[in-house]
């Protein structure tokens, strides 16, 4: 956990942030107790209609927002801050996992959450340091250590939904050496379901494996892991009134080493490799209509650290090498192959200003460039005020400015410009962002508040829009915009609950230059209010019921079907049975309400879900 080890403070701003904070050991008085306050966004962690993976229950998370069809572990697009699909990162280690196809496939990771940290929501500063070609907003995760354990479970539920999942892992001293733990875990998830509305089916299965090495100061991981999901949906991409199909393998290999050294120093290396095949048919019932194959090959390369000279002065950095290619049944140009090169450096200053309070300042810089593109410059920094009071409270004031840039997809940039369902651009540059926000976070003994306020400029962003007389179902177009926005979010502790509430708004004024459109997908498919809140009650040792809810306002869009506002809830009752040690058994329910509302327009959302598991921990 490198990242959040070093480099607390840096994390929380310009984000919300889903994670434990407190001042680090040198930074204050020795004599005032720390308080450390564990703020999960989420009351639930597991979805209902299939097995876990990186990307559940975001959907209730108020730092994001999923944009799904079928179900987030099918097919998510996730934005945050108003940004879309393709200006969101997802990063492992001191790597950002990226599909160069199309944004739609970046979360497509076959790693088993129970093996990961996080998710950590990085904006501002943070994701212009650490993000790679994720303008706006990168979700980020670390390597757990392995632990002596584990599980098996088996669920059913409503739309003849089954799921099996099996998980081990096992730890024990280097040859007898206490100083070096080595590490073995795997596991394997399958679920199936007929979907929650007709032709909204799924086939699920994912197998993945690690290896570990750990001592006092590091910890190398050696992971595996392979993903195939079939999934079906009406007007998953297109507004033509069709059954489609997607069925896809994800393949991931990576070598992980992270290292601590001298005092408050450390850096992380990451070195993975990714093939993505995509099998996208148009019609179902004739699919020699339009289908499309692509396989796409991503190899990369990346380090990040932390160095500190002393008390008062330190170095953040991070470098990504990365190297793409696609061979695809639909693009037509020689537009392929892609180099990339992102190196990001951020000086540090820190100092007291009185016994409890201290001033941290960051001003760096950020470089990218690949060998089709030109390159950018973008400047990044924050200044931050942390105040630690006598009874162990914490007050952070930050302000904060960051430069971020990113290049477009193949699916983009590489297809037919002039026919086709999906009409590729080929005059589409280089994006760029400009984002300034100020924020306070208040923290407690039992409870926390985290506020922003913010203004991000977007040029030449990708946006795919529709025309009503156009027989393409999207085009790829630039577009200016203004976001502003506000967010809020609150989490209280109780002696037998635990409570989350979020606000937040969003603001966009947008220029297409002369573009002819009627409607956006993504760029202006954002609500302008929303608010999330999630409970815990522990009614007994045995008994506990969580909550997730969710209401949004959605900004009009002439391709949706329905209202623009909507209420979803995700409930579960869990019972763990003083008789039978490690088991848990969970009822739960998503979409109670059965709420039709399109996440992406034209396209119909999801349905109820209702399911039983059963869970056996050792």
């Amino acid at each position: 956990m490198i990242r959040s080890a070093h480099s607390i403070l840096p994390l929380i701003i310009g984000s919300l942030p889903a994670f434990s904070f407190a001042a680090e050991p040198n930074d204050l008085p020795s004599d005032i107790e720390r308080i450390t306050v564990e703020a999960s966004p989420t009351a639930n962690k597991k979805p209902v209609g299939t097995f876990d993976s990186p990307v559940s229950n975001l959907e209730y998370d108020p730092r994001v927002d999923v944009q799904s069809r079928n179900m987030a572990e099918a097919q998510a697009d996730i934005s945050i801050r108003g940004g879309i699909f393709e200006n969101t990162g997802f990063s492992v280690g001191s790597a950002t996992l990226f599909d160069p196809q199309t944004g739609h496939y970046v979360a497509e990771l076959p790693i088993a959450p129970h093996t990961l940290q996080g998710p950590y929501i990085l904006t501002g500063a943070d994701n212009a340091l650490y993000g790679f070609n994720s303008s706006v907003g990168t979700i980020d995760f670390n390597w757990k250590p392995v632990q002596s354990a584990g599980s098996i479970s088996l669920g059913a539920g409503s739309n003849d939904f089954n799921m099996q999942s099996i998980h081990a892992g096992l730890r024990q001293p280097l040859n007898g050496n206490s100083n070096w733990q080595l590490g073995f875990e795997g596991e394997v998830s399958r679920s199936a379901s007929e979907g929650s509305i007709d032709n909204g089916d799924h086939d699920f299965k994912r197998a993945s494996g690690r290896i570990q090495l750990a001592g006092k100061q590091s910890q190398t991981d050696l992971f595996f892991g392979i993903q195939e999901k079939f999934f079906g949906w009406p007007n998953m991409y297109t507004p033509f009134n069709v059954n489609e199909t997607e069925d896809l393998q994800t393949k991931l290999f990576v070598l992980n080493h992270q290292q601590s050294y001298a005092t408050d120093s450390s850096f992380e290396i990451s070195a993975y490799y990714r093939r993505h095949n995509d099998h996208y048919v148009f019609s179902r019932e004739n699919p020699e209509s339009f289908q499309s194959f692509h396989e796409t090959q991503v190899s990369s390369l990346a380090i990040s650290g932390h160095h500190s000279y002393n008390d008062s002065f330190a170095l953040n950095y991070a470098t990504q090498l990365t190297a793409d290619s696609i061979k695809s049944s639909s693009l037509e140009n020689n537009f392929t192959t892609r180099s990339y090169i992102k190196a990001s450096i951020l000086p540090e200053y820190r100092t007291q200003l009185a016994q409890n309070e201290q001033l941290r300042i960051r001003l760096g810089a950020a470089l990218d460039d690949t060998n089709r593109d030109d390159n950018q410059v973008s400047l990044l920094g924050d200044m931050s005020w942390h105040t630690l009071n006598s009874d162990g409270s914490a007050k952070t004031l930050y302000l904060s400015y960051a430069e971020a840039t990113q290049v477009a997809g193949y699916t983009a940039i590489g297809g037919s410009d002039s026919g086709g369902l999906f009409r590729s651009n080929y005059s589409l540059e280089r994006e760029t962002t400009q984002n300034l926000e100020l924020g306070l976070i208040l923290d407690s003994y039992n409870w926390r508040m985290n506020s922003a306020v913010f203004y991000r400029q977007d040029n030449n962003l990708t946006d795919w829009t529709y025309r009503f007389d156009s027989t393409s179902a999207r085009t790829a177009n630039p577009v200016d915009i203004e976001t502003s926005g506000l967010e809020l979010l609150a989490t209280r502790y109780f002696d037998n609950a635990e409570m989350v509430a979020s606000y937040t708004f969003l603001k966009k004024s947008e220029d297409y230059g002369s573009a002819d459109i009627d409607a956006s997908f993504y760029a202006l498919n954002y609500p302008n209010h929303r608010i999330t809140l999630g409970a815990i009650w522990r009614f007994t040792d045995n008994l506990e019921v969580k909550l997730d809810n969710e209401w949004r306002k959605q900004e009009d869009n002439q391709l949706r079907n329905g209202g623009d506002s909507a209420l979803f809830t995700h409930l579960t009752l869990t019972l763990t049975p003083a008789e039978i040690a490690g088991l848990i058994i969970a009822l739960s329910a998503d979409n109670l309400w059965d709420e039709s509302f399109e996440e992406v327009p034209g396209t119909p959302g999801r349905g109820e879900q209702y399911s039983l598991s059963a869970t056996y921990h050792w």
